[in-house]
């Protein structure tokens, strides 16, 4: 089943995944932001993006069982809904848009995002306070991008969750939950729409111990990098990416 795939192919996948769950396991988010872009390099978008989210989700399941006493269900009940409003406007855009445009619009949004990156942490960024009503404008937005382009819209909810207030162990918690479930209705909408191929599922289980090593490599090191630092490099490396997708 893997002969739809070149040796290229899975040796830069196993790269690529490795390192995006380092991220991952340093900052507690960002997985599908590193990895969709730089696999839509030797990929078609359409295995990209199911097999990110079938990775993301086998983590999470880990995850929402380790830390579901930690969880905040008020905040997880006003993000529960738009959040799946959002994942079935993704979809239905994800199921209609040409592979080309996508990678073009994801390219686009990368090279916007890592912008702001740099510019907020050069300015300085002040912290914000958001009340309850901005639970459905990001995560609507916040389910909607991920749903597209396979990761960045979680950064949304990730901005909400910090201008609440929540602690960090609460923090993670309630995000690992909120997403779990995000990927039980994305996974769905995939499966349904047929991307979930015997070589993609077979990519996927390939791809099982990058990110298992990854994850345990990023919480190790996630003390021995300043914030700052890992900012930068995470904004040079999306910029890179989006240039890399435009040109493609």
């Amino acid at each position: 089943m893997l002969d739809a795939f070149s040796a290229l192919q899975l040796a830069w996948a196993a790269g690529v995944v490795l390192g995006a769950y380092v991220v991952r396991g340093m900052s507690g988010f960002g997985a599908g932001l590193v990895a969709t872009p730089l696999l839509a390099l030797l990929f078609p978008i359409t295995t990209v993006v199911p097999t990110t989210a079938l990775l993301v989700f086998v983590l999470f399941i880990f995850l929402t069982l380790r830390d579901r006493h930690q969880v905040l269900w008020d905040e997880f009940r006003r993000l529960l809904p738009p959040t799946l409003v959002g994942v079935a406007g993704g979809l239905y855009l994800f199921s209609v848009l040409d592979n080309r445009l996508m990678l073009k619009m994801l390219g686009g949004f990368l090279l916007l995002y890592a912008g702001y990156m740099l510019i907020a942490q050069w300015i300085g960024a002040r912290q914000l306070r958001l009340s309850q009503k901005w639970a459905w404008p990001l995560g609507f937005l916040g389910a909607f991008i991920d749903s597209l382009f396979g990761g960045g819209g979680g950064t949304l909810v990730v901005i909400y969750m910090h201008a609440r207030g929540v602690d960090k162990a609460q923090f993670r918690a309630t995000l690992a939950v909120l997403w779990f479930v995000e990927m039980i209705a994305r996974i769905a909408g995939y499966t349904l729409a047929g991307y979930y191929t015997a070589p993609t599922l077979s990519l996927v289980a390939l791809m099982l111990p990058f990110m298992w090593l990854g994850t345990w490599l990023g919480e190790k090191i996630n003390a021995r990098i300043s914030h700052q630092t890992f900012t930068r490099i995470l904004a040079m490396m999306l910029l890179l990416s989006g240039a890399s997708l435009l040109l493609k």
